[in-house]
């Protein structure tokens, strides 16, 4: 596993370019970066808030979930999220041009009746719409967190809507290979749900005695999943924190392989390169972008790969 990048403040949201450079959000440092072959950073823009996932659109734009902001610990070297921040105003999906920096709000707490928390991760589907998840909000002080759910909405800004509610601290999410599945990795309870998706935006009935979904995996132990990505085969490769390192899970539940990283807060991955068998990770708290080969190669994702 090779160090690429160093010096990033609590990295997540990686996306492969064609160019071999990563796009990613640094949280607390409240921007969007792209990390160059060499390892050389430069900002793209300056979001505010807490931008936490991002994705390429199919306008050639980069579609960030900001969560609003968290406060930070940073103890022995190892940074990490320690509740609300106290600028908090609400959560919202935000725009990006890549080439002039530009960004633009698309959607806002409160638009078309949505409460939005803390948006978090999101995956674009073939009809140019997107799913994302919003994680909540922990506070301490008040000694409660947020109820919350899984969003869908299109890219144009004319449509915002609730779709899966509610879903304990919902973080990474992803679509299969063929459309017809969405997958959910809750934090706090460490779960993989899928739900059959029945139409754009829309999933089906089915659910289990713990709420909307099919439950497929959850491991034993003390961990916490965080963001996912695909492989072309159907595998979802889950961010495992706690434990440090990432989860292959088959489509039938199965745990395919746990591949170790060298950091709890082990946060995303993403695949590109030629044969999307490039994998970058995020290791967060120590604040640095890994890369290595996969096994296998990744799915290509709409509007970037393809």
């Amino acid at each position: 596993m090779e160090i690429v990048a160093e010096g990033l403040r609590f990295p997540e949201g990686p996306i492969a370019m064609p160019d071999g450079s990563v796009i990613l959000v640094e949280i607390a440092a409240q921007q969007l970066t792209r990390v160059m072959p060499d390892g050389t950073k430069k900002v793209i823009a300056k979001t505010g808030g807490g931008p936490n996932g991002a994705a390429m659109g199919p306008d050639g734009k980069i579609y960030v979930c900001n969560n609003g902001g968290f406060e930070y610990k940073d103890r022995n070297g190892y940074l990490t999220p320690n509740g609300i921040a106290k600028d908090y105003t609400g959560g919202s999906i935000q725009r990006v041009d890549p080439d002039t920096g530009a960004v633009e709000t698309l959607y806002n707490d409160g638009d078309f009746g949505c409460v939005l928390r803390g948006p978090n991760d999101l995956q674009f589907d073939a009809h140019g719409g997107f799913w994302f998840t919003d994680h909540g909000k922990t506070d301490y002080e008040k000694r409660c967190h947020d109820i919350v759910g899984v969003f869908y909405a299109k890219a144009d800004g004319s449509h915002l809507e609730e779709v899966i509610f509610p879903s304990e601290n919902p973080n990474g999410i992803g679509i299969s290979p063929d459309g017809k599945s969405l997958y959910v990795a809750e934090t706090y309870t460490c779960r993989l749900t899928k739900f059959n998706i029945s139409a754009p935006g829309k999933v089906g009935s089915d659910e289990s005695a713990g709420g909307p979904g099919i439950p497929l995996y959850r491991p034993a132990g003390y961990k916490f999943f965080d963001s996912l990505a695909m492989e072309e085969c159907g595998n979802i490769c889950v961010a495992t924190i706690g434990e440090s390192g990432i989860s292959v899970v088959s489509p039938e539940g199965e745990l395919v392989e746990f591949v170790p990283t060298p950091d709890i807060y082990t946060t995303n991955i993403c695949f590109g390169g030629e044969d999307m068998m490039d994998a970058w990770i995020c290791l967060s708290s120590v604040g640095k972008l890994a890369k290595t080969r996969w096994k296998r190669p990744g799915l290509k994702l709409e509007y970037l790969n393809k």
